[in-house]
This record gives C-alpha cells, structure tokens and sequence, in this order.
C-alpha cells in the first residue's frame, strides 16, 4: 500500500497465540546519518532484522539508503515476535526508494525471514499465515520452500532470494509443494497386544463416544501400547479439523507430515512436563501439549508422577475444549478439544492386586499415591479401567484377538448409527436429561430402574450419573440399539471404577 512523500507501506502479519493478526509495516525515509529504527513494540529478534536486512540487500545488488530509515509496526500495542518481519520491511525499503516495481504489492501479504546472502527462508506458523492470506483475500508472498499446498484456495508467491523482486511479484513463482504424506499412525496393531479383549472393548467404547479413560496396571501390562494405538481407530481428520491442527502444529514447529497423511494427533508429554509446556505460555507465548493434542489424542503415562498442579489445570480444558492464558501481554485462548488418556500404577512399586508378584509399599505409601489419582480432575475421566498382565500361555501360544482394522470398522458403525439418531431428534443425551429428548424416550423404564440402582448402591454423583449415561449410549450405539437396554447400564457401570 503506498504511503507518504519518502515512504511505504506493506502489509505483514504476526503471531499471537494461535492466532494471526493483521501489521501494517511503514517505513519512512529521510535525511540525517544511515540509521534503522524500528518502533512498534518489537521483540529482540524483529530488532535483530536491521543487520539481517542490510547485508541480505547488499547480497541481492540493492542500495541500502543512506539517510535515516523509520520503521513502525502497527498497530503499535501488540508485541510483534520473530524473524518474520525480515521481509516485509526490505520490500517497504526497496518500494520507497523505487528499486522495485510496486504493482501488486497492494493486494500481497509478505513474511519471511532473510539470510545474509539473500535468500528469503521459511518461518514458523506458515500454514497459519497461509490460512490468515485466504481469510484477507491476500497474496501470500513467502519462502519458496515453504508449504503453499497444505492449504487449499490460498494465492501464493515463493521467493528464493530477495534479488528476484527486481522485476516485480508477476515474476515470482508458486512455492514448492507440500510435504510427502507419512503413512498412517505407524505405532502398531492392535492385534500384536495379546490377552487384553476386555481392555480393546473399553477402548472402541471410548473412541466411538470420545471419553476419556484411565487404565491402571501393573508394570508391563500393555498400558502404553494399548493408548499408543488409539489414532489408529480414530476416523480420520475432517477438513476444518486438519486445518485447526495444521495451524498449530506450524506455529509449533512440529512436524506436519502425520496429519497431512489424515491421522490424529497423539501427544504423550512425559511426567516432568511444567505447566507452561502442557497448557501453553513461555516467552513468546506458545501452544503446549494439550492444543498440540486437539483433535487428537492426549495420552499421560504414569498419571500419579505429575505435579497436582500441572493436572489439576487440566480440567477446564476438559470441559470446555479451550486453555485460558493469562501473562502481562494479556489473554489468550488456545484450542484443546483432546480425548485424555491416562495410565499409573496401582501404588509406588506397581505391584498392588498382582497375584505374582507382592506389593512392598506400605498401606500409608499406598494411600499418599492413590490420593493423586483422585480429586477433581479424576471426576471428569469417564471410564477406569484395570489392566492385568496377560497370561504367558496366551503370549506363547500367540493368540489373536481384535484387530485395528476390525476395532475401526467398529467405532466406525457406532459414530454412523448416532449421527443416523441425531437425524431422528434422538442424539446423545449430554445435557443429563436422561427421561425424555426431543420428545421421543432416551432410555425405557427399565433401563432407568437399573441406572437409579446403580446410582444409590455406589453413591453417584449427577456427574457420575451423566457419565454412565453417556458412556451406556455410547454402547447402545455400539449394538445399534436405539434404546439404551439395562445390559448397556451395567457394562457401563463396569468400567466406573471405584469412583462416584
């Protein structure tokens, strides 16, 4: 866009969060010693650009003006983060004292980051910015090594090196193409976990219905492979889904490959993780473990090893889908609608309720550990699950059971006959009316007799009642059975745990 006697303006973008916000970079020239300054609340790498830009210039044939440049990044009270900004304060610079064309740079938006020989590189968060060109119905002009196709109906220009926008953007090429797609989740099949029928059930029951579970076990009991193997039975991801996690997983950093081949996140931070890393924040602010998991799965080995702190902060995202951060440069909301998977031992050695191995820990170290697994966060995992080792014989002798082909097909049916519900007015009952929806019965009358039961026997509460509502549907589901039948209610009721 033009600017003023002496001056430029072009359109860039920043960061903030998850989300991409419009900046206008001007730039003004005039007289006085050769100087850059840049005002708009700058970080230190958007500073570190008059050096990057000065020897990228001269490396490309251009002159570098010598009276003194201004640069402001409005608007002037959002922090502007990284080496973005490299590029679109040098096309300002090269249009304000008519080294190249200006046709077409009002319709474009620049990012990227310039070495010191010219060449314009890649940054993070380029799915992001090419989402944000599509929005604005502006031309992308980025790294040409950047991933133009990850996002469909985006107009987009690669650049090499600066040195080609002598002849003007028409001059500039398309970006290379997207990544080669990986194959699908590649952590094996379900049918390499032998003995374990009981815990493949309660595993396509929560894919089917997206609840949360927790398995504990012994050592050695197949936990890990068990969650590992999820996405494999998770449908692939939708169109907006894969955009949504795309976004992320490129303002992250991480790789892109896996969700381009359709697969779901699964992200398993290890118990050390801090706050910040699992909910998001850090300086810049940046998404953590559970947004990198939206749309996907969540799994968190060894539950009891994490700080209290850490999971306690898990539960609003649980139920709202969204992480709040709160730091001085202020509010920020990151996607987290992740399906949380957990997995600990019985009690500090692992070897509590084993009938092979004794338990060494005390009833008091039993308790202290137990105590972690409790809590509010343990009131919002629907289904417990407990995992014993599988017998040897089994192992041996190889048996076969489900596989991750037949436990997809499953889920698969399930989520079709809900949807074909949710036509008839006869969706999930999420909300915990449990007697009537839309008019039509959600559960007979002897099903609510086995639920009621059930409920004053193990002294539930109205969140644990909702759960083994929602979880008895999700079986019903299953069956393709529209009414929830009391068989549905117990087995529902199997995988509750000891908890109301």
């Amino acid at each position: 866009m033009s600017g003023g006697p002496g001056g430029f303006a072009v359109h860039a973008a920043c960061i903030r969060g998850v989300e991409v916000l419009p900046v206008t970079v001007e730039i003004d020239l005039s007289g006085g010693l050769p100087s850059m300054t840049i005002v708009g609340m700058a970080d230190t790498a958007v500073m570190e650009a008059r050096s990057r830009i000065r020897c990228s210039l001269r490396a490309a044939g251009f002159d570098m003006p010598r009276g003194h440049i201004t640069v402001n990044l409005a608007p002037g009270d959002v922090r502007k983060v990284g080496p973005g900004f490299d590029l679109p304060i040098a096309v300002g610079i090269l249009a304000a004292t008519g080294q190249i064309p200006t046709s077409g740079l009002d319709d474009a938006v620049f990012v990227g980051e310039l070495a010191l020989d010219g060449r314009v590189c890649p940054v993070k968060g380029e799915v992001a910015y090419q989402l944000y060109a599509r929005r604005e119905r502006l031309r992308l002009v980025e790294s040409r090594f950047s991933c133009r196709t990850v996002v469909d109906g985006v107009e987009a220009s690669g650049l090499e090196g600066i040195a080609q926008l002598a002849q003007g953007l028409t001059h500039v090429p398309e970006p290379l193409g997207a990544p080669r797609a990986a194959p699908a989740h590649s952590a094996g099949d379900y049918v390499d976990v032998i003995g374990q029928e009981i815990a493949k059930r309660a595993f396509v029951i929560a894919a089917a219905g997206g609840h949360s579970l927790l398995m504990v076990g012994s050592p050695g009991s197949g936990k890990s492979m068990l969650a590992s193997r999820l996405p494999g039975i998770l449908p692939a991801l939708g169109e907006r889904e894969l955009e949504e996690a795309l976004a992320i997983h490129s303002i992250a950093g991480e790789p892109l490959e896996g969700l381009l081949a359709g697969t779901r996140p699964f992200r398993s931070p290890h118990h050390t993780v801090s706050l910040a890393g699992l909910v998001g924040g850090g300086r810049p602010v940046r998404p953590g473990e559970i947004s990198l998991a939206h749309r996907g799965v969540l799994f968190l080995d060894e539950l009891a090893e994490f700080p209290v702190s850490v999971l306690q902060s898990l539960r609003q995202p649980l139920e709202e889908g969204v992480a709040h951060v709160v730091r001085v440069e202020g509010a920020f909301e990151f996607p987290a609608r992740f399906q949380l998977v957990a997995a600990s031992n019985p009690c500090p050695c692992g070897n509590l309720g084993d009938p092979d191995r004794p338990c060494a820990c005390s009833a008091t170290r039993v308790e202290r550990y137990q105590e972690r697994l409790g809590g509010p966060l343990a009131d919002r995992i629907d289904m417990v699950l407990a995992i014993r080792r599988p017998d040897a014989k089994e192992i041996v002798a190889g048996v076969e059971g489900l596989s991750t082909a037949q436990m997809r097909e499953q889920v698969r049916e399930a989520r079709a006959f809900a949807a074909w519900r949710g036509g008839k007015g006869d969706a999930p009952d999420a909300a915990g009316r449990l007697n009537r929806l839309g008019g039509r019965p959600s559960m007979p009358a002897e099903s609510e007799d086995a639920l009621l039961a059930l409920a004053r026997s193990a002294h539930l509460t109205g969140r644990g009642i909702a759960r083994l509502a929602r979880i008895a549907r999700t079986i019903a589901d299953l069956d393709a059975a529209e009414a929830i039948r009391p068989e549905h209610v117990r087995e529902a009721a199997a995988y509750r745990g000891n908890r109301g």
